[in-house]
């Protein structure tokens, strides 16, 4: 059988759960699928979603480092950068940033400092 991959979920750290609800949830529009602990003292990890975009937030120590960078492809990026700014959220003002290499990118930082790019391909790109 020859090897697929079928998806790529990146953990990202996060240090308060109800930032990132509302970063995650509240402002990008994704769902909160589901969360687990070891038990109630325990951090928490998480995962969020929003069609076919998967991630995975963790508390836990080791998992993710603070800071990092996601290039997340896609299309309907003006209708995702219109529904962002319409929330007026009070941490993030994105805006859209043609790249000479022919994509279209709209970066998000969340409250851990994770940064997510949201970008398209240009037509004729």
């Amino acid at each position: 059988m020859t090897p697929r991959f079928d998806a790529t979920i990146p953990v990202l750290r996060i240090f308060d759960l109800a930032k990132a609800r509302e970063f995650y949830v509240d402002f990008l529009g994704m769902s909160w699928d589901w969360e687990h602990r070891f038990d109630p003292e325990a951090p928490v990890f998480a995962q969020v979603s929003r069609g076919a975009l998967l991630l995975f937030l963790s508390e836990h120590f080791g998992d993710g480092t603070p800071g990092t960078k996601l290039l997340l492809r896609m299309t309907g990026l003006d209708a995702l950068h219109a529904e962002l700014t319409a929330k007026h959220y009070r941490h993030a003002r994105p805006g859209l940033v043609a790249q000479p290499w022919g994509w279209r990118d709209m970066e998000v930082a969340d409250p851990f400092g994770n940064r997510l790019v949201f970008t398209e391909a240009m037509e004729g790109a």
